[in-house]
């Protein structure tokens, strides 16, 4: 009897693409059942034992002095347990977003709870209304922020170089660009259920992060780590917004630590709207010139971060393309509203909009094609291959309008096509573990504490150790999103999947490595190697071993099997990921309306975990983009500061009505190893989208989204 040698791997590799029978297949997600049905517990669903709701009070200004807060007529409501002022009287509060909260109150049922919060009373000094850029830039305007209202300059490039390019160009243009506040609009808003008794804590919270929120919760609950348990069973997006426990979950805690009762506190849609983190605006005067020859020769620009009292994101220009001289100054103009915070791809939509409006406008100006222009100044070849995808599944080749703007019809319809190209980074970084554990029984578990925000991670916690040892995709239970579990990595920069694959395969494939090596030392006979496949396991070599999965469980005896791993740089995809996208639109001439009529996306991603849920993901980043082209924007009153924008009535997105044919295409030629994509999906379509309105009929927008009056003053139609 011999140890099993040949069969043993150094390296937990990943198996060429062909062998695979789960990984790189289209699987249905292991929870979906659960959430069509409603099985899925989310945190607004928990429901506990003596459980109170809790409501925060919020200004519905931007900026005053709070001389009075009255919670008495709060305390009279029937079945209001709770109700205490968040400030002191005579603070000021300086912005709208979570600096506005004044109060909170909990009561038995949620009703009470909005009944109390509606109940409190506040006497107010409003204080100047800074809420757009010009307000904050006007001399003599009051500081928003304890910086001032202009952040730090940051410069990239020579001005020189810059300007000496600019008169060596043959065609230039000088425009302004601009975009809004875009909110992620998450399904489930913040907020958290904190389950204490004094000595321990459960929170159930709707987090991205749910190992670094043990930590965040036990201070705020003056607790231990280890006596703090986060779950996230299932959440409603988050986008980037849902990191930390924020001003709604340290609430959550100190009225848990007052009433010693679990409390549900989660923030109802306008409060969402008004403190829940947004994707910040942009402004840009740019100068930008091309040589006869297509070269981008240069581009100078000056640029505004709109991120209210945060900083707001920009990555600079020419972002994705090359250009022989540049000088790009930008800043953050503060304005008294809610944060920016991360939101898919942080910056790059807004570069991505201005970048290729620009490459749009000096292509027409040479009269060049835009597909063209845009490859000579692209210098990885993949973005050439990604842009003649696009083109051929969009129908660029039978086009009529290549070179100029199109013309309507005799109905005022006209059908343009443009294009825009998408970057992100790939990879992963350390911090995730798995368990994988096969129990004498047969069952199999895989264990991460990592969060799914609704981009199939469940799944593919489970098919990677099916994968290994051949079995379905249900014959693994997947368990994550609880802070008791292997530790996870927080879902942002598209890192999740590049984290958290590699350390399921280490674990997968150490489980597998310690059962054969149990096995081998229980058959008679030499052992070379095992075969897992079809639910069966079987040796070569001399010994005549072919039983089922589960009857070489049985032979473990009352001792399972258990692999804890940890990330593994070599399973995951390094360096840039790469897209592109192309949109076809009919505009109606006389309305202004756009209609989108086709959008097309290729993503570069490595080895996909599951073709559905890739192809998902990347139409899923296309529609928010056509969302945010067409129709999002943040809108307050100039004048009083009010949000006017602060429900899904007022605040516009995509609907059924908008969502036009869809096609996502897997690039099969990157063969690296694992990696996540979410984000690139998100960057260029509202770029393309511009774009296909002008090579439609010659309205060229400059501002999003690209409203019906938009496009009829374009067009000259409006005065």
């Amino acid at each position: 009897m011999s140890a099993n040698k040949s069969n043993r791997r150094a390296d937990p590799a990943w198996k060429p693409r062909s062998e695979m029978k789960l990984i790189n297949t289209a699987m249905r997600r292991v929870d979906g059942p659960d959430k069509v049905t409603g099985r899925a517990m989310y945190s607004a669903d928990m429901r506990l034992p003596n459980m109170v709701y809790a409501r925060l009070v919020l200004l519905q200004v931007p900026r005053a002095v709070v001389e009075k807060i009255d919670v008495s007529r709060a305390l009279e409501v029937e079945g209001c347990v709770l109700a205490q002022p968040y400030v002191e009287a005579g603070t000021e509060v300086l912005y709208s977003g979570d600096d506005s909260v004044v109060a909170y109150v909990a009561a038995e049922t949620e009703e009470a709870a909005e009944d109390a919060a509606r109940a409190v009373r506040l006497t107010l000094m409003p204080g100047p209304v800074l809420v757009t850029r010009l307000q904050s830039l006007a001399p003599g305007a009051a500081e928003v922020t304890s910086d001032g209202n202009v952040g730090r300059l940051r410069e990239q490039g020579d001005e020189e170089d810059a300007v000496l390019g600019l008169s060596e160009s043959d065609v230039l243009i000088e425009e302004t660009y601009e975009l809004p506040i875009q909110h992620h609009l998450c399904l489930e808003t913040h907020g958290c259920v904190v389950d204490y008794d004094g000595e321990q804590a459960t929170v159930y919270a709707s987090t991205q992060a749910v190992t670094s929120n043990q930590g965040e919760f036990a201070q705020l609950l003056d607790l231990p780590s280890d006596k703090v348990r986060i779950v996230t069973e299932h959440m409603g997006g988050g986008f980037g917004a849902k990191f930390g426990a924020g001003v709604e979950g340290g609430i959550a805690c100190t009225i848990a630590k007052q009433l010693k009762r679990p409390v549900h506190l989660l923030l109802d849609r306008p409060q969402e709207f008004q403190m829940g983190g947004n994707r910040s605006g942009t402004h840009a005067r740019v100068k930008a010139g091309a040589t006869a020859d297509g070269t981008l020769r240069v581009i100078q620009a000056e640029v505004d971060r709109l991120g209210g009292v945060g900083g707001g994101s920009f990555p600079g220009l020419p972002y994705i393309y090359e250009a022989e001289a540049r000088h790009v100054k930008d800043r953050s103009v503060h304005t008294a509203s809610d944060s920016s915070r991360a939101m898919r791809a942080p910056g790059h939509p807004q570069a991505s909009f201005i970048m290729e409006s620009v490459m749009d406008e000096l292509a027409y100006g040479l009269a060049m094609d835009p597909l063209e222009f845009r490859k000579r100044n692209l210098g990885d070849d993949v973005w050439h291959r990604h842009l003649d995808t696009v083109a051929q599944e969009i129908g660029w080749a039978a086009h009529p309008n290549k070179t100029a703007a199109g013309a309507p019809d005799d109905d005022g319809m006209a059908e343009g096509i443009g294009f825009a190209v998408a970057t992100w980074g790939a990879g992963g970084r350390r911090g995730a573990e798995c368990e994988v554990r096969l129990n004498p029984d047969g069952s199999v578990t895989s264990s991460c504490a990592v969060q799914d925000l609704g981009t199939g991670a469940r799944t593919y916690v489970a098919a990677i150790p099916a994968e290994e040892f051949g079995l379905p995709l249900d014959a693994v239970t997947a368990r994550i999103g609880d802070s008791s579990l292997p530790p996870g990595v927080g879902s942002g920069g598209s890192v999740t999947t590049g984290s958290v694959a590699p350390a399921v395969k280490a674990a997968a494939h150490g489980a597998r490595e310690a059962m054969e090596k149990r096995l081998a030392e229980a058959i008679p006979g030499d052992v070379d190697g095992f075969v897992w496949a079809d639910g069966r396991v079987r040796s070569t070599g001399g010994a005549d071993f072919d039983v089922s999965f589960r009857e070489a469980c049985a032979m473990l005896g009352t001792q399972p099997v258990a692999v804890t791993a940890g990330h593994d740089r070599s399973l995951q995809a390094r360096g840039q990921l790469h897209g592109a996208q192309a949109v076809r639109v009919r505009v109606d001439t006389w309305t202004g309306r756009v209609q989108v009529v086709k959008m097309v996306a290729i993503q570069d991603q490595g080895l996909p975990m599951n073709r559905m849920a890739l192809e998902s993901q990347i139409k899923g980043g296309m529609i928010q983009a056509l969302s945010y082209g067409l129709l999002e924007e943040r809108v307050f009153d100039n004048e009083h500061g009010w949000l006017l924008t602060d429900n899904m009535e007022t605040y516009r997105v995509a609907g059924t009505k908008e969502i036009p044919e869809l096609v996502a295409i897997i690039d099969d030629e990157d063969d690296r190893p694992v990696t996540g994509m979410a984000e690139a999906p998100v960057i260029p379509g509202q770029s393309a989208l511009s774009n296909a309105i002008y090579n439609a009929c010659g309205a060229r927008l400059r501002a999003v989204p690209f409203t019906p009056d938009r496009v009829l003053a374009a067009l000259g139609l409006l005065s």
